[in-house]
C-alpha cells in the first residue's frame, strides 16, 4: 500500500515536471518568435522611415525652389 502511494506521488511529480517543461519551452518559442518579428518589423520601419525622409527632403527642396522662382519672377 505504501509503495503504491509513493508511486502515485512520483508519477504526479513527473507529470507536473513534464507540464512545467512544456510550458517553459512554449514561452521560449514565443519569445523567439517575438524577437524575430521585432527584427523584421524594425527593418520594414527603417525602410519606411528612409522613404518618408527622402520624400520630405524632395518636397522641401521643391518648395525652396518654388520660393526662389517666385521671388525671381516678381
Amino acid at each position: 500500500m505504501q509503495d503504491q502511494k509513493i508511486e502515485k506521488i512520483a508519477a504526479f511529480a513527473v507529470n507536473i515536471t513534464k507540464m512545467l517543461v512544456i510550458i517553459y519551452l512554449g514561452f521560449v518559442e514565443v519569445f523567439k518568435i517575438a524577437k524575430l518579428l521585432i527584427e523584421n518589423l524594425t527593418t520594414e520601419f527603417d525602410i519606411s522611415r528612409k522613404w518618408a525622409s527622402q520624400n520630405y527632403s524632395i518636397l522641401k527642396k521643391r518648395l525652396a525652389e518654388d520660393k526662389v522662382a517666385g521671388v525671381i519672377e516678381n
